[in-house]
């Protein structure tokens, strides 16, 4: 048995670690998958990387090991003991015991330029995007997550799971699912699958006017978008009739559903509402 095996398993004896499932606690320990994450993220000596989600602190020891700074972000309290013996031994890393949702990620020091993590099934998509939105600066984002999230994520337009999320992360950075991940890796097995995501980041952030148009768009998905906009809360005069002016310019239809444009077309429709 490998010895971050063998310190994971030791830690939930140890520390009484007992899983929550209402935080979406599934503990990797497999270390044969450290280092598939490990190659997915190109770890280097000047990466600083944020991982989200610690848990027993398996994947931080490793990544501890390979780059130059780690913030290691953990909600659960009860498990901060596990996790100090993980990392303390490691000046380079920092524990932050605090939600990750309302964690202020561009006030890291220093910041972060990447983001690995085994993140917790519930939250996933909402970090990712977060990160995206407040780390600039992070060009990549390996992720274990839900293998329904990564495939959200990686969705392409006109497809039944191209949505916010796909279209959100797909306007700053490409993405892939490297491999699907069975449930044997985790403590406890979760009952569904999951699988490793990769972003790769392109251009900036959308902006916010882009992200707003997004979330209003496929707030009605059954609707035409041009209807959906006109059903947000404080939409302005006659949205309607100027969407679907605008979407018959872009070359669509005027009663177009949001799932037929692409990442850049919602940021093209944005800058012509906005005009």
């Amino acid at each position: 048995m490998s010895p971050l095996r063998q310190g994971s398993l030791r830690r939930l004896q140890e520390f009484g670690v007992r899983p929550n499932r209402e935080l979406g606690q599934n503990f990797l320990i497999d270390d044969n998958f450290l280092a598939v994450i490990g190659r997915a993220a190109e770890l280097g000596e000047s990466d600083v990387v944020l991982e989200v989600g610690g848990g027993l602190g398996t994947l931080s020891e490793y990544l501890a090991r390979r780059v130059g700074g780690l913030h290691v972000v953990e909600v659960d309290r009860s498990l901060e003991p596990a996790l100090r013996d993980a990392v303390d031994e490691f000046p380079n890393t920092t524990l932050h015991m605090v939600d990750a949702l309302e964690l202020d990620f561009s006030a890291l020091d220093p910041l972060p330029t990447k983001v690995v993590a085994n993140l917790p099934y519930g939250v996933a998509a909402t970090v990712i995007l977060k990160t995206l939105a407040e780390l600039p600066a992070v060009e990549l984002v390996v992720a274990m997550v839900q293998r329904e999230v990564a495939e959200r994520l990686a969705a392409g337009y006109g497809s039944k799971t191209y949505g916010v999320t796909s279209a959100l992360a797909q306007l700053s950075s490409t993405v892939r699912v490297e491999r699907r991940v069975p449930a044997s890796v985790f403590h406890p097995a979760p009952n569904v699958e999951s699988a490793i995501v990769v972003l790769r980041r392109t251009g900036p952030p959308p902006a916010r006017e882009v992200v707003d148009l997004i979330h209003a768009a496929f707030a009605h998905r059954r609707k035409a978008l041009a209807g959906s906009l006109a059903l947000a809360p404080g939409a302005p005069p006659a949205i309607r009739e100027r969407a679907r002016a605008a979407l018959e310019d872009m070359g669509h239809p005027p009663d177009v559903r949001a799932e037929r444009l692409s990442p850049d077309e919602f940021a093209e429709l944005a800058e012509r509402l906005r005009s």
